[in-house]
């Protein structure tokens, strides 16, 4: 059942990640994010483009003669399919990609809204700390894959896969929306990831909520090339008010000196 409240909330925490965006001392750790953005959404367009028209007559011939006089409905929800499809590519790939710079963009805000100073570290337990991010990001595909396979196999089946599995994709996308881009704060705290999705699901339609506003961005141009760090942003916000003081986990975050690092790397970036 949809709690207005946290309807609100969610809205809430996804305006105030666009604002944190603009933040001094934020702009150079959104440069990185965006800059991959860039690539990645212009080669997946570009495979979109060059493969939408095969992939549609596909999905159509499944669909019998006898509901044909659905056609136009029918076409529509298919190719709500596929761009939920190539959404995912997307949303994975980043992932793994930027996981870091993610991380990183995620820690800078919660010590901006909290002023907590963060735990002293070499370079060297950063570069230690990669395989554990990357097997983070590994958890969320080994989450999600099996599950959208599934959708995508049912999606397969006439005028069901036409009709309620778009639905049900469309919502399992946006809690997949909110579990990656909410993930990064809890991660920088090794909060482990089944922990994670049950912390979420205890505000689920907060989830839902924001994560659905991340995946509509996503289909909007120009606006898609931000939304990852806006979303980043705006669920470390969410996780400081919601989360943090709950699981009582205060420190274990990135270390300072993998922050200069990355600062640096992003500033020659801006220049």
């Amino acid at each position: 059942m949809l709690q207005q409240s946290e309807v609100k909330q969610g809205f809430h925490y996804f305006m105030m990640g666009w604002h944190l965006i603009t933040q001094k001392g934020l702009r150079r750790f959104v440069v990185m994010p965006i800059l991959l953005n860039v690539v990645l959404l212009t080669g997946l367009f570009w495979l979109f483009i060059t493969q939408i028209e095969r992939m549609i007559d596909s999905v159509i011939s499944y669909i019998p003669e006898w509901l044909s006089w659905l056609s136009s409905i029918l076409l529509v929800l298919s190719i709500l399919m596929i761009l939920i499809f190539f959404y995912f590519i997307f949303t994975a790939l980043s992932g793994f990609i930027a996981a870091p710079f993610n991380g990183l963009l995620a820690e800078k805000v919660e010590k901006m809204l909290t002023g907590e100073v963060v735990i002293e570290g070499s370079i060297w337990d950063f570069l230690k700390d990669i395989p554990r991010m990357l097997a983070r990001e590994w958890q969320k595909l080994t989450y999600s894959l099996p599950k959208l396979i599934v959708l995508f196999l049912l999606g397969l089946i006439p005028f069901l896969g036409q009709s309620i599995i778009p639905v049900i994709t469309t919502a399992f996308t946006a809690w997949m929306m909110a579990i990656q881009y909410c993930d990064y704060s809890f991660d920088n705290h090794k909060v482990p990831f089944f922990v994670m999705k049950e912390e979420l699901a205890t505000k689920r339609t907060l989830s839902l909520t924001f994560g659905g506003l991340v995946m509509l961005c996503t289909f909007i141009p120009l606006v898609n090339l931000v939304v990852i760090p806006v979303a980043v942003c705006g669920a470390t916000a969410m996780w400081v008010d919601n989360f943090r003081e709950h699981l009582g986990l205060h420190k274990q975050i990135l270390p300072t000196n993998t922050v200069r690092a990355l600062s640096q790397a992003s500033s020659e970036i801006v220049k």
